[in-house]
């Protein structure tokens, strides 16, 4: 089946005005400006009405968005989940995670598992493979266990370790490959092998959730580290005589920054000026739990008990930040709106930049080659339509 989506505006992400898209089957097969491919019937109407009508003749559906924007489908690298459901519960919870934040536009994810027993890690991770190997999921990322107890955040601290290779090796194994992201406190025993081991594997090193010094951080980028795990959020603060790991990270521009653009984890100004220091190298996610998209209430993450309420996540008893309950669309709202974020830059952050980091050129951008993972964004810049790989599922 072959569609024709056309838009006043494309962004692939750069920018594309009186423009349109050919979809066939999974895949986007042609992208252009001005006049359709000849032979398309005209549907959905001049009002701009995301719904296809029927076409006879064997023709191309043409979707005609009018005014409403046509962004790639969002990427998103670190979230635990949403929907009231978690990836640390099993493969029909991340589906109804999935699901959650399908809606709101986000057609790739990677699902996050917090610090708990190597032997539960194990099992949540195989849990978790079969839904990588069906392109369900992007992959896996193990936020834990090898954490500062100076900055667990929203992690059990006695559950923390150091990164023993019989531990790593042990995980690396459960994964068979689809573990492609480890958050690592680099400071700790063991931390700096840890990270040449892990990019050796294969595996993005993503330091957070760590005490490192400004030495110590660059000895781990040296070694390949590349993210950097929500920016500023539990890990050692900058000093004017110990800059540590985020003076490190903001400064060398083969490491990629992870943002979480909700007004509760970084002041909106602070947004900006990422945004601004790391143009092009700054990421968005969502660091969501189980709470993103559903309602107030009291929530597990991991081993722990967390409490929302008016839509922030912290662990029982007004403890520590504990993930959040943003969507990337909301995440992308936020940059535009409060950040002074231009709005190419803050779809790029949110598609083209993270599938980079994972070298994925198939997602993130519109362009021949990729899957046809399409939002269409209205007034305001909401969520009117998600295509994931050609198919409408909003």
């Amino acid at each position: 089946m072959t569609t024709i989506f056309r838009a006043a505006r494309v962004l692939t992400p750069e920018p594309l005005e009186d423009a349109w898209v050919r979809v066939e089957g999974e895949r986007i097969v042609e992208v252009g400006t001005g006049p359709a491919p000849t032979g398309a019937v005209r549907t959905g109407g001049s009002g701009g009405s995301a719904g296809v009508g029927d076409v006879s003749g064997g023709a191309a559906e043409v979707v005609d968005l009018g005014d409403r924007l046509l962004v790639p489908g969002f990427v998103d690298i670190h979230s635990h989940g949403g929907g009231g459901a978690a990836y640390t519960d099993g493969a029909e919870a991340a589906r109804t995670a999935l699901a959650t934040h399908l809606a709101h536009g986000t057609t790739s994810a990677m699902a996050s598992l917090v610090t708990d027993t190597i032997d539960v890690l194990e099992r949540q991770v195989r849990d978790l493979v079969p839904l990588v190997r069906d392109r369900e999921l992007l992959g896996i990322h193990l936020e834990g266990p090898w954490l500062s107890e100076l900055h667990c955040g929203a992690h059990d601290p006695d559950l923390l370790r150091d990164p023993v290779r019989h531990d790593v090796d042990a995980l690396l194994a459960a994964g068979e490959g689809t573990i492609r992201m480890v958050t690592l406190a680099v400071e700790l025993l063991g931390g700096q092998p840890a990270v040449r081991h892990l990019v050796e594997s294969g595996v993005v090193v993503a330091p957070g959730h760590s005490h490192a010094t400004y030495a110590e951080a660059n000895l781990a980028i040296n070694g390949g580290a590349r993210v950097a795990t929500h920016l500023f959020n539990a890990e050692r603060p900058i000093h004017h005589r110990e800059p540590g790991l985020i003076v490190a990270l903001l400064e060398r521009p083969e490491v990629v920054v992870e943002i979480i653009a909700d007004g509760v984890h970084l002041h909106a100004a602070m947004v900006g000026d990422i945004a601004r220091l790391k143009p092009r190298q700054f990421v968005l996610v969502t660091d969501a739990m189980a709470a993103a998209g559903s309602a107030d209430g009291d929530y597990d993450l991991g081993p722990l008990k967390v409490e929302v309420r008016d839509g922030v996540a912290r662990l029982a008893g007004g403890g520590a930040i504990a993930g959040s309950t943003l969507t990337l669309d909301r995440a992308v709202r936020f940059c535009v709106e409060h950040a002074g974020i231009d709005l190419v830059d803050a779809v790029r952050a949110a598609t083209l930049t993270p599938a980079t980091v994972f070298g994925r050129d198939d997602i993130g951008r519109i362009a021949p080659g990729t899957y046809a993972d399409l939002v269409v964004l209205g007034r305001g810049l909401g969520v009117e339509a998600v295509y994931r790989c050609g198919r409408q599922v909003r």
